[in-house]
């Protein structure tokens, strides 16, 4: 059997406790424009996607008692819509969130990474080229 050749993750979902905070949050640093919907005990508000685009989208989602935005597990790389994560990265404290690593060179061939905290206590990350 051939293993198909997508990439490893799928969908990610990021925990948050307020959902409009949040929704702040990564629109004012991303210029996303999410909007929530509730499915039965689950809310949630998707991240922008494309089907022809490599690599995968996710949402914030609120559960009161299945999620929990935390600064120590797993760590999302997002791709900065700009393509310097400098920009980015320069809306994260005016938008309620914490830089924890400013913009840090990988190697010349992978590029630069950022730790931010968001306003829900979550550690995500920023990746650009340049």
């Amino acid at each position: 059997m051939q293993q198909e050749k997508n990439n490893v993750v799928g969908w990610f979902e990021i925990p948050v406790n307020e959902m409009p905070r949040a929704i702040r949050f990564y629109n004012a640093v991303f210029g996303y424009e999410m909007e929530s919907q509730q499915f039965g005990e689950e809310e949630m508000a998707w991240f922008p996607w494309s089907d022809t685009g490599m690599g995968a989208s996710g949402s914030l989602v609120k559960h009161e008692t299945l999620y929990k935005p935390s600064a120590d597990g797993t760590i999302v790389y997002f791709s900065s819509p700009s393509g310097d994560l400098s920009q980015e990265l320069a809306k994260v404290e005016t938008a309620g969130g914490k830089v924890l690593q400013p913009k840090t060179l990988i190697t010349e061939e992978i590029g630069y990474m950022a730790l931010i905290l968001d306003t829900e206590g979550n550690r995500v990350a920023l990746h650009s080229r340049q």
